[in-house]
C-alpha cells in the first residue's frame, strides 16, 4: 500500500480536533490485555512500535496520532502483520490522553514515549507543542509507579522544556542529570536515525514515575 499524503503539522487548537472520542473495548483489540502496555504519544506512521510489537510480543503497544490518514494505514499495516498486541488510535492527546488512560486497565501502562514532538518554533505556537501541564499530570495521575517515561527531540529548546515540565512535577524523576548519550528504548525511530546520520544531536530524557 502507498504511502498516504498528509501535511507534516497539525494545529492541535483547531476545533476539528478537540472533540472528545468514545474508546473501544480494549478486551477486542489486544489478545493479553493484561500484558504491560507502551504508550507512543505522536507516533507519526507508528514504525517504531510496529517493530517493537513485532519484537516484544509479551507487551501491548499503542500508538496515538493526530493525523487520520497515518492512523488508519497504520492500523492496516498492523492487520496485514497480524499483530494483536498492536493499536493505533486517532486523537488529539493534549484534549483526550486523559480519557485514554481512564479506560485502560489499572497498572497495565508502564512506558509512555514522547520523540521528536513537532517543534512549533514561534513562541506564539509554543502553546500547541504536545507537552503541557496538563498532560503531565494525567500521566502523573494514572502512571503507577515504577513506569518511565522517555522524551527525546533534536531540538534542544523543546527537549529541555518538555524536561522541566515533568521535571517540575514531584510525580517524575529523572534518571539522570544529564541528556542520555545512549537511547535507551530497544529501537530508534526512524528520525532519529536520519537525526544521527547527519551528526546532529539528541536530546533524551529517562523520567521515573516515584
Amino acid at each position: 500500500m502507498a504511502l498516504v499524503r498528509v501535511r507534516e503539522h497539525v494545529n492541535p487548537l483547531a476545533n476539528r480536533y478537540k472533540a472528545v472520542r468514545p474508546m473501544p473495548d480494549w478486551s477486542t483489540i489486544y489478545a493479553d490485555l493484561s500484558q504491560p502496555l507502551h504508550i507512543d504519544i505522536g507516533c507519526a506512521r507508528g514504525r517504531f512500535v510496529h517493530q517493537l510489537a513485532t519484537q516484544q510480543p509479551d507487551w501491548n503497544y499503542l500508538g496515538l496520532e493526530i493525523r487520520e490518514p497515518l492512523v488508519l494505514q497504520a492500523n492496516e499495516w498492523r492487520d496485514a502483520a497480524q499483530l494483536e498486541n498492536l493499536h493505533y488510535l486517532f486523537c488529539n492527546a493534549n484534549i483526550m490522553l486523559r480519557t485514554v488512560l481512564a479506560s485502560l486497565p489499572s497498572a497495565v501502562l508502564q512506558c509512555v514515549s514522547i520523540q521528536f514532538p513537532d517543534p512549533w518554533f514561534k513562541k506564539k505556537h509554543h502553546k500547541r507543542r504536545v507537552v503541557q501541564p496538563p498532560l503531565v499530570q494525567d500521566l502523573a495521575d494514572y502512571l503507577p509507579a515504577g513506569a518511565q517515561i522517555f522524551i527525546q527531540s533534536d531540538i534542544l529548546d523543546v527537549a529541555a522544556e518538555m524536561r522541566d515540565r515533568f521535571t517540575a512535577n514531584a510525580a517524575f524523576q529523572p534518571q539522570s542529570t544529564d541528556w542520555l548519550a545512549e537511547n535507551p528504548m530497544p529501537l530508534p525511530t526512524e528520525r532519529e536515525i536520519g537525526v544521527l546520520n547527519n551528526q546532529d544531536p539528541v536530546y533524551r530524557v529517562l523520567f521515573t514515575r516515584v
